[in-house]
């Protein structure tokens, strides 16, 4: 009888434990490590904030099983390893994965920002992010707001910081967190960000101060980023501080300042990118596709901001908005005004490279913007760096541009600036073209052009068969490194090989998560 009874009771053991490995997607579990699964919750303090070896809970209580990520607080730190399985979460608070921590998040799972907790996902130097999602199952970090009510800067966004140069040696990060980043690591890795949405972040934590969609703060080489889209951002969708990480398949979706911001000495590759702009989003700061500095105050200190982009597609708020103007009464932010507090201003320009910046744009298209170039003298020399070769804007299509360039920041005009005054306004030289639109008509492969010769899509933004950019890309100059995919075309796109398929969403606001 006895023997029977160890039988039986082994053979419901069995069942019990087949029944709880056949779960389904959704299941949700605690920490995981080597397939090993360690429930429990352990405490300790990291200056002064609670911190925790496990990043789930339910209504602020320890639960294995809870969709919490954090504990409720408005700063939590996770010390951990752990991996979230596909499911439907919500981010409370600024959530920290410290250095030594670990978390890694399944395809095809939803993150929903909490807007009352500003909810943003932080990585310090040593700890990892592994996001890697599909082109079918895509990681979505959004707003937890319903369809039709979701605007710009419901949540904060994410933060990776690393141990790579910068030019500040180690600098805080933008946007209220208290972390760090910089070292002597160009290497390192802060994890993976593949096939991944952010949505609405940018909360305004005070005014005009924001975090941006993706910060990316000091992150080494080593770091794996590709097909990330930032859609709404309530200001840039992404910064880079210094660092070398490579960066492909990027989108930026009408966000309110700058699509892609580059400062303090980042030296990484960044190639095929989309921006796409609303006509009536806009910064109060001025709007620029791109917008670079090697430091705020434009000291000549290395590293050098160096980045290099290639086959770049850069759509303007004239695109499509027949009826744009440049102005406050048109600029309202429309149906997705947020009404946080966040200022809006104008569009300037598709590059406003400045402050000592040297950096590289190649086989790329913008369209429809008010300005093409702005090479800005006002602190530091990067027109001189232009001039002696250390900055490349090579075979870019500017179209639709009312300007090819201005020399200054807020001067629309095409007009020579010899210096600035005790107020530090520009002064300026009608007679001669700007310094920014002489060179980038001398520079090999630039062409200037209205927006219908490039027989783009309207909707796609890809060229048709017969749009002059299928030819004529160049990988040449030393800095396109083998790194790159030597195509033929110029911009973000073939005529046949659309990579948004699949991963991307062009209508956040509405869709149903």
């Amino acid at each position: 009888m006895k023997t029977r009874c160890l039988i039986g009771c082994v053979s419901i053991l069995a069942v019990a434990s087949m029944m709880s490995a056949c779960g389904s997607d959704n299941d949700v579990v605690g920490n995981e490590d080597k397939g090993k699964v360690d429930a429990a919750y352990v405490w300790t303090t990291d200056a002064g904030i609670k911190a925790c070896t496990n990043i789930l809970f339910q209504d602020g209580k320890e639960n294995v099983k809870g969709t919490d990520i954090g504990n409720g607080a408005q700063e939590f730190v996770f010390t951990g390893k752990q991996t979230l399985k596909k499911g439907t979460y919500n981010l409370k608070g600024w959530v920290y994965i410290a250095a030594g921590a670990e978390l890694t998040i399944e395809p095809g799972t939803i993150i929903k920002g909490d807007k009352e907790t500003k909810a943003s996902l932080i990585v310090e130097r040593g700890g990892k992010l592994i996001a890697q999602g599909t082109a079918t199952a895509p990681i979505v970090f959004t707003s937890e707001q319903s369809a039709g009510n979701r605007r710009p800067g419901d949540w904060g966004g994410i933060i990776i910081c690393g141990k790579a140069y910068n030019n500040q040696k180690e600098m805080q990060i933008e946007g209220g967190p208290r972390t760090k980043h910089g070292g002597e690591d160009n290497a390192d890795n802060s994890g993976v960000l593949s096939y991944v949405r952010i949505e609405f972040a940018g909360y305004p934590f005070q005014k005009d101060q924001e975090i941006n969609g993706l910060t990316l703060g000091s992150v080494g080489s080593g770091t794996k980023i590709d097909h990330v889209q930032v859609s709404y951002s309530n200001d840039d969708s992404y910064e880079w501080f210094g660092g070398a990480v490579n960066c492909k398949y990027m989108i930026a979706y009408k966000g309110w300042d700058d699509d892609f911001d580059t400062d303090n000495g980042y030296s990484g590759k960044v190639q095929f990118g989309l921006a796409v702009r609303d006509s009536k989003i806009a910064d109060t700061s001025m709007s620029n596709s791109m917008e670079s500095d090697n430091s705020a105050a434009g000291a000549a200190v290395s590293p050098w901001t160096t980045a290099s982009f290639s086959n770049m597609t850069f759509i303007g708020p004239k695109f499509s908005d027949n009826a744009f103007k440049n102005s406050s009464d048109y600029i309202t932010g429309g149906k997705m005004n947020p009404n946080n507090g966040s200022a809006l201003g104008k569009f300037q320009s598709v590059m406003h490279i400045r402050r000592n910046s040297r950096l590289n744009c190649f086989n790329s298209v913008a369209v429809g913007f008010p300005i093409g170039i702005i090479l800005d003298n006002q602190k530091g020399d990067t027109q001189g760096s232009a001039t002696k070769g250390l900055l490349s804007l090579k075979n870019i299509w500017l179209a639709g541009m009312d300007i090819v360039g201005s020399d200054a920041n807020k001067v629309f005009e095409d007009v020579l600036v010899t210096g600035y005054d005790s107020k530090s306004k520009p002064i300026t030289d009608a007679t001669e073209k700007s310094f920014s639109s002489t060179f980038f008509t001398a520079q090999s492969g630039n062409n200037v052009s209205d927006i219908a010769a490039l027989k783009l899509d309207t909707k796609t933004f890809m060229p048709n068969a017969s749009s002059p950019l299928l030819s004529g890309a160049n990988f040449a100059e030393a800095v396109l490194s083998s790194w790159f995919d030597k195509v033929n075309y110029i911009g973000a796109f073939s005529s046949n090989d659309n990579w948004v398929n699949g991963w991307t969403n062009f209508d956040p606001e509405n869709t149903q998560y």
